[in-house]
């Protein structure tokens, strides 16, 4: 009868859909869905400053113009501030992992309050009070959610899954293009013209709120702490599967391998030997590295400021810059949602990369070319090089980059890694926004050339010399990058298994009786 009664469980288990593959991830890609409203705040964010500040009547009340010239360093000082001072904001909050989502959710909503309230007596000021503020939100929500969502994933979509970050962030570019091509086309002058834009983050905030009442904790950030019954029954709720099938069993005695190693390894981690340990320094290396290179990529100069470049390839007039930039938004989605979903698990993390980072240096050096010999009016031949190459980011350093750092970090210094890498990126980008406006009047085509350069010569390269990360769980990077040999990683696994099925036996055997009952 004891056999009957695990038989029957089994069978249980596949007709709840835990047997099922179609929709085994739902849960799972709800919950980066849900967290990842966050990251359209993040792509929002960074493309509406922009768009908002290219608009006339803007320039007009801020005093950038006068409605016939325009004080040009004035419009590059302003522009770059209010880009800048929201990297700035999120490079001072990049320092923790488990704050809550929620909280700073509602921190990014003040700032977002701060910004739309500006005008007439309420000056500039409150618009940098505001991004800062929300740079705050921002920082905090993208050191925390690449962590939780990595750690909620099955390593056989983990790739895909944590690539919807970029989707999310080219999602919110996208939309702050058209809300300011709207605006321009629709409505000439009055606060709507900043207000509109800013009070629209409040939307996405919203949404990401009330969602995260709907998923649950990390079951490798619960195990960490102890609370073993509570990761089990969570990961087994986001697999689909009961508690005791095999592979959730499998799953979670690899996951408590690797935590029980750590803690033997690194009793009293510090932030020194979190840094400095075995295996760990390299990590931190790469971590910064591909983030000083995805800045320096070229793309965030073209989306923080396309409504600026496009113009200076010739496409003159509020009206075509915005619209030259919402294309260029629609592009960097629907190439994003290609690799994401059919390409990151099949090409590999380096190749990927490889590929991206010679296909964006083609095409910049192309299009510096262009400018070179046959100067702006409007060029069609040159912004069809700007959308080709926005599908080679795409493809490569816009999702990959947060990828391969979620993959890289054990459970016990993920906090540390993604801290650095989210304070890394962020303060890239702060320097970046900062100096895109001047490199651009001040360089011209030679700003598309040194663009190439870093991709090639250093992105290329650097692509060559990580190692590869597809397919493998969090746990076996460890073992990747020497911190614990292969050897003793699979004696501990095999371990683990014998204890979770020697403790699985009594509570079988009870189910079945209450069955037999």
């Amino acid at each position: 009868m004891a056999k009957d009664g695990v038989a029957e469980i089994d069978r249980s288990n596949r007709h709840s859909g835990g047997g099922g593959t179609r929709f085994q991830n739902i849960r799972v890609y709800w919950l980066a869905f849900i967290v990842y409203w966050g990251i359209v705040l993040f792509g929002y964010d960074t493309g509406v400053g922009g768009g908002v500040v290219a608009q006339d009547y803007f320039k007009t009340h801020f005093g950038i113009s006068d409605g016939k010239n325009v004080d040009q360093k004035k419009a590059n000082d302003i522009s770059s501030n209010v880009v800048s001072v929201l990297q700035a904001g999120a490079f001072f909050a990049a320092i923790g992992r488990r704050w809550s989502l929620f909280i700073w959710t509602i921190v990014f909503a003040v700032g977002a309050i701060l910004q739309t309230v500006a005008g007439g007596s309420r000056g500039l000021g409150y618009i940098y009070a505001g991004r800062v503020v929300a740079g705050l939100g921002i920082g905090a929500i993208s050191a925390v959610a690449p962590a939780f969502v990595s750690e909620c994933c099955p390593k056989e979509v983990r790739g895909r899954i944590t690539g919807l970050f970029q989707i999310m962030v080219a999602v919110g570019v996208m939309l702050s293009y058209f809300i300011n091509l709207g605006i321009s086309l629709h409505i000439k002058e009055g606060f709507a013209v900043w207000r509109i834009p800013f009070g629209f983050q409040l939307v996405p905030a919203g949404m990401m709120a009330f969602g995260l009442l709907t998923v649950k904790e990390s079951p490798r950030w619960l195990a960490s702490k102890g609370r073993v019954d509570e990761a089990l029954k969570n990961l087994a709720y986001l697999r689909r599967l009961s508690p005791e099938h095999h592979s959730v069993r499998a799953e979670f005695a690899e996951i408590e391998a690797a935590l029980e190693e750590e803690r033997e390894a690194r009793k009293g981690l510090g932030a020194k030997e979190a840094f400095l340990g075995k295996g760990n320094f390299i990590r931190f290396v790469i971590a910064v590295v591909i983030f000083l290179l995805q800045q320096w990529s070229g793309q965030n100069s073209v989306g923080y400021y396309a409504p600026q470049i496009f113009t200076s390839i010739g496409y003159t007039g509020t009206a075509n810059s915005l619209l030259a930039s919402g294309i260029y938004g629609i592009v960097k989605v629907v190439a994003t949602a290609l690799f994401v979903f059919f390409l990151v698990d099949s090409l590999g993390r380096k190749m990927s990369l490889f590929i991206s980072a010679m296909g964006m240096g083609i095409l910049f050096f192309i299009i510096g070319a262009l400018l070179k010999t046959f100067p702006p009016p409007k060029d069609a031949a040159m912004a069809a090089m700007l959308y080709i190459y926005v599908c080679f980011y795409s493809m490569g350093w816009g999702p990959l980059p947060w990828v391969y750092v979620s993959d890289i970090f054990p459970t016990r210094t993920r906090h540390y890694g993604l801290a650095t890498a989210s304070a890394s990126q962020w303060l890239f980008n702060f320097v970046v926004a900062k100096v895109t406006p001047t490199l651009e009047s001040a360089l011209g085509y030679k700003l598309f050339l040194m663009f190439a350069t870093i991709n090639i010569g250093g992105m290329a390269v650097f692509s060559l010399l990580i190692p590869e990360t597809k397919g493998r769980s969090l746990e076996e990077m460890d073992v990747i990058f020497g911190s614990v040999q292969a050897e003793k990683r699979r004696a501990d696994i095999e371990a683990r298994e014998r204890e979770l099925e020697h403790d699985a036996q009594p509570a079988g055997s009870d189910r079945s009786s209450d069955q037999k009952v």
